[in-house]
């Protein structure tokens, strides 16, 4: 699925490092027609599956993962990075191309049944959000999807998820 958001996402090259090409969301949250054109863009990619809950990944999914919920009557769980929850937590690592991160969930969140959608902005390599399925899994959650803005064909993201995904917009260069 691409709807042709390119003209809002502006992109660095070099950007954290040298041969990464960055797309800044920036240019969509700055704007609250882009923004709200995105929410409902989102909403009406996972209508479909019926969730229950919706999951915002650290930190740039929580800025969409939130006002869709609103427009979908939902509430919202976040996954953060590790030592960023108080409380008891489910922890999953994984590994980067430059070593280990680890993501946690709150013991407590009322997730057991449930069924549950991952919102975040990129998917490139899939480790993070294959983590977050396993996390989510492991806390007695139904991962029924992923939305993302931004989909990095050429690394395969997606061939490391289990859930189905849908990308707003999709790069393959």
């Amino acid at each position: 699925m691409s709807n042709h958001l390119d003209a809002w996402i502006q992109t660095y090259p070099d950007f954290p490092k040298p041969g990464i090409l960055f797309y800044d969301i920036a240019p969509i949250i700055e704007h609250p027609d882009r923004l709200r054109s995105v929410c409902h863009l989102i909403r009406d990619a996972i209508a479909g599956w019926t969730p229950d809950v919706l999951v915002g990944i650290d930190s740039r999914g929580f800025l969409f993962a939130t006002p869709v919920a609103l427009l979908m009557d939902l509430g919202v769980v976040m996954v953060r990075k590790k030592g960023k929850l108080p409380g008891d937590v489910r922890e999953e690592s994984y590994a980067l191309e430059y070593g280990e991160a680890t993501l946690a969930v709150q013991k407590d969140r009322d997730l057991a049944g449930k069924r549950v959608v991952l919102i975040d902005d990129l998917l490139a390599t899939g480790g993070t959000l294959a983590a977050t399925e396993k996390l989510l899994n492991d806390s007695g959650a139904e991962v029924v999807g992923t939305v993302v803005l931004i989909e990095l064909e050429l690394l395969k993201g997606r061939d490391n998820l289990k859930a189905p995904v849908k990308s707003l917009q999709v790069y393959d260069e």
